[in-house]
């Protein structure tokens, strides 16, 4: 069976401003990253939808030693979407010497990053990103 979603279709809809997403027809759960299988139920009968793009922060750490195409230090944040899913990534505009447990809770939207590609990635590469909203 072929992927509704795959990772090139993700990136494009990130580039067109939009957040997509799989929604389980047998259990109506979102999905987010793609996947094949529902995450809930293990269906592949999913539909591509797109998603909010806001979520609040569940929990985050501060990465002192960055991997190739990263400037350290910087905040990454677990966020659970609004439809459910919980997605990690970078946290914009945070001090990451002075961020504090006060981020836990906030409002975020999401966004993305080009990073350049690395000696053991196949090419272009996307960060996921969180802005504060609230």
């Amino acid at each position: 069976m072929e992927y509704k979603l795959n990772f090139d279709s993700f990136r494009e809809g990130l580039k067109e401003g939009r957040l997509l997403g799989l929604k389980c027809k047998k259990c109506t759960g979102y999905n987010a990253p793609p996947r094949k299988v529902c995450s809930n139920c293990g269906s592949e009968d999913m539909d591509v939808v797109t998603l909010s793009g806001k979520g609040t922060i569940q929990t985050f750490t501060v990465i002192y030693v960055a991997p190739e195409g990263f400037e350290s230090p910087f905040v990454v944040a677990m966020v659970e979407l609004e439809e459910g899913p919980w997605l990690m990534g970078n946290i914009e505009g945070i001090d990451p010497v002075k961020v504090n447990m006060d981020i836990i809770g906030r409002q975020v939207a999401i966004g993305y990053k080009d990073v350049p590609a690395d000696m053991i990635s196949a090419g272009e590469r996307i960060a996921l990103n969180f802005r504060l909203i609230d």
